[in-house]
């Protein structure tokens, strides 16, 4: 308890931390900005090798400032990514001297997950489901009753359909880390996540939907990796709850001795 109570500090102390720590993060933001505006050019370049991929080598603005916002959103997404450590860190140090050392050795881990798995979700938006999605919406070209129907998309309409399969899939993936809050914070219980299993299905080709095109294999590419996902938070705490119980017996011996 002890260690708790040291810690506590006025409101007024704990509002000019959170200012001090929010002054950090977004310094952070806008120096990872100020880098990422002068590479846009090869960030966007990046992007779009999955289109180049599936044949389509021309994009087209149609707007005088629309390819400059390009580069601005292009600069913001990718300081937003690589400025998340120092946001993490942040809320981190923030937080941490309000919990006890049994609940910062609970959290961290879910710090640390968050990241990895955005991280994950938008590696596989990026190598397998924009590539299938480009595939089969770039196949609709063509000769159409003697007219020939051409896709020429533009840069804003591209970059803000990458970046809703990358940010889609990627927070799409936190579902494990979720649950597992969820879980601890008791507003869940592991029964009712083994009960809700039928709703889950639904629930994530339902999220599959609203975020892939709607092609059956663009939709399975979201879908089945969310149920894996959810099977594996389910495993997850079923290890954390198989742990507490091998702990507290032992933990209880100890006390009587």
């Amino acid at each position: 308890m002890s260690d708790l109570d040291e810690s506590k500090m006025p409101l007024l102390d704990h509002l000019i931390e959170l200012r001090t720590r929010l002054l950090w993060s977004f310094l952070a933001l806008a120096v990872a900005f100020g880098i990422s505006i002068y590479f846009a050019r090869p960030i966007f370049g990046f992007l779009v090798q999955p289109l180049l991929a599936s044949g389509q080598t021309k994009l087209i603005y149609t707007a005088i400032f629309e390819a400059f916002f390009v580069e601005i959103k292009v600069a913001f997404f990718a300081a937003a990514f690589f400025s998340f450590p120092v946001f993490a860190t942040q809320l981190w140090r923030f937080v941490a001297p309000g919990l006890y050392a049994k609940e910062k050795r609970a959290f961290l881990p879910f710090l640390i997950a968050t990241p990895m798995l955005f991280t994950l979700g938008a590696a596989m938006a990026y190598y397998m489901a924009i590539p299938v999605a480009l595939n089969y919406l770039l196949g609709f070209g063509g000769n159409v009753g003697g007219v020939e129907q051409q896709a020429l998309p533009g840069v804003d309409n591209y970059l803000n359909f990458v970046m809703k399969f990358i940010f889609g899939f990627g927070i799409s993936f936190l579902l494990p880390v979720l649950l597992m809050l969820l879980e601890k914070a008791g507003i869940i219980t592991l029964a009712q996540l083994k009960g809700g299993r039928r709703y889950a299905i639904v629930g994530a080709f339902a999220i599959a939907a609203v975020l892939t095109p709607p092609d059956v294999v663009s939709q399975l590419l979201l879908a089945i990796p969310l149920c894996i996902l959810y099977e594996l938070a389910i495993i997850a705490i079923w290890l954390t709850h198989r742990g507490r119980v091998k702990t507290t017996p032992d933990s209880s011996e100890a006390a009587a001795e």
